[in-house]
């Protein structure tokens, strides 16, 4: 039992110690963007804060800021659900970047939770690509590619199963992402011509303003039910979830 709780500790210490990583280059980036861009940064804070402003005068309802009726800041009708629960009660909502060294940390853990809750809560994977990760946007895009062929969680897999072999790179992965969508027997036409699109793009920036809207600052950022948690091991997971379930 102690060797058990000493990895569990050494494992929440590192995807602590990468996520505080993550925002430290994260915001290092900002500072720079700041010193030669004031006139865009201006320009982003104006666009955040009416976005911000329509989340805060409903965010439910078609009319606010292009949600549908039934949809809300953290689900939306398209949003991709890798499983949901019939009855809907319990809803975990990640916002990700899939060159994300703590999401990759994180991942072996949704997989572990999405088997101990199948029926029972609903899972949801919403793209946040961090600007200061070079493949982030790409890797997106590559999944939103495969999703429009019905296999968005495939490849949502083989993103995380293989992020040290393209991730932490300054140079453009979109051969090894071609190479990943071949494997799992995609039309490689229309693949190549979703990734493409600009309106793949825009399905990942509409992810991302969400997450902006809510908050969400760095990845992964998880949200239960509406409520933001920071679970670090999958017992913290687990507590917040059987809370949810049983209230």
């Amino acid at each position: 039992m102690s060797q058990e709780r000493d990895k569990a500790a050494d494992r929440r210490a590192k995807i602590e110690a990468m996520r505080t990583e993550d925002r430290q280059r994260s915001a290092r980036k900002r500072n720079v963007t700041v010193s030669v861009s004031v006139v865009g940064a201006f320009a982003v804070v104006v666009a955040m804060v009416l976005v911000i402003s329509g989340f805060v005068s409903g965010g439910k309802g078609a009319g606010n800021d292009g949600l549908a009726a039934g949809e809300t800041r953290w689900v939306r009708a398209d949003s991709h659900r890798l499983q949901s629960a019939p009855d809907g009660k319990v809803t975990l909502v990640e916002f990700l970047d899939f060159e994300c060294e703590a999401c990759g940390a994180y991942f072996p853990t949704v997989e572990e939770l999405r088997k101990v809750y199948k029926g029972k809560v609903t899972f949801v994977a919403r793209y946040f690509p961090i600007s200061s990760h070079f493949n982030a946007e790409r890797a997106a895009r590559a999944v939103e590619a495969a999703a429009q062929q019905g296999k968005f969680e495939a490849m949502y897999q083989q993103m995380y199963e293989t992020q040290k072999q393209w991730a932490e790179k300054q140079v453009a992965a979109d051969d090894f992402f071609r190479a990943m969508a071949k494997k799992l027997g995609l039309d490689m036409a229309a693949w190549e011509k979703a990734y493409n699109d600009a309106a793949t793009l825009a399905r990942v920036k509409k992810d991302a303003a969400d997450g902006q809207a809510l908050g969400v600052q760095g990845t992964p950022t998880f949200f239960l039910n509406g409520k933001k948690i920071e679970p670090r091991s999958a017992d913290d997971f687990k507590a917040a979830i059987d809370a949810a379930l049983a209230s």
